[in-house]
């Protein structure tokens, strides 16, 4: 499936930033997909965290089960209550564009970090056109994103965004619980997380 530039772009770049950043990363981890565990680009995002325990996917609905292509998805609502069972049962959370096509996106968030230990991976659309039939609400600004964060208790350690012409622009952003433990993202070159309340931000010209 051939997708529009102003889209793939984006993809690509984010895909990039996620190679860096998923192999660092052991213990569970979910991806909370809208759909399928594809990077569009041919491979599958589990095979981005390498050194994982464990992998997991959750869908929106048990009508779409074996979309996913990987076995004990998990169906849940990221705008309904987070049962017990899921409660901290990952070490990992990455949720790659879908918390824009959610209407109770500040619930949807909640539950994302609940269902963490540790470290919650997002990747959303700062400047994008509205798309998909499904809904499309929101964009984020990086101090979007770390007052979210720090509302549900966890602290941003990375934040990178693309800066292409004529593309959408997004956002991956990294936080934890843990945060002095993980030097090894902290660190990264492509970090742009800034001192002065800001963890990042785009210029448009």
């Amino acid at each position: 499936m051939l997708i529009d530039r102003k889209f793939r772009v984006a993809r690509i770049w984010s895909n990039s930033v996620l190679k860096e950043i998923a192999p660092k990363v052991s213990g569970r981890v979910v991806n909370v997909s809208g759909w399928k565990d594809d990077d569009k680009q041919g491979r599958k995002y589990k095979e981005y965290f390498t050194n994982s325990d464990d992998y997991t996917l959750t869908n929106y609905k048990s009508e779409a089960r074996g979309f996913q292509g990987l076995p004990n998805e998990i169906f849940l609502d990221l705008q309904s209550e987070i049962g017990e069972d899921l409660r901290q049962k990952f070490d990992c959370v990455f949720n790659h564009t879908v918390l824009e096509h959610i209407e109770n996106v500040q619930d949807a968030f909640a539950n994302l970090c609940s269902l963490s230990k540790d470290l919650v991976i997002v990747v959303v659309p700062f400047l994008q056109e509205q798309h998909a039939d499904y809904g499309d609400f929101w964009r984020f600004t990086p101090l979007t994103l770390k007052y979210l964060y720090k509302s549900n208790g966890l602290e941003p350690i990375y934040v990178n965004y693309n800066d292409d012409k004529r593309s959408s622009i997004y956002i991956l952003a990294v936080a934890s619980r843990k945060p002095d433990q993980w030097t090894s993202i902290r660190s990264l070159g492509s970090n742009k997380l800034l001192k002065d309340g800001f963890i990042g931000k785009r210029i448009i010209s």
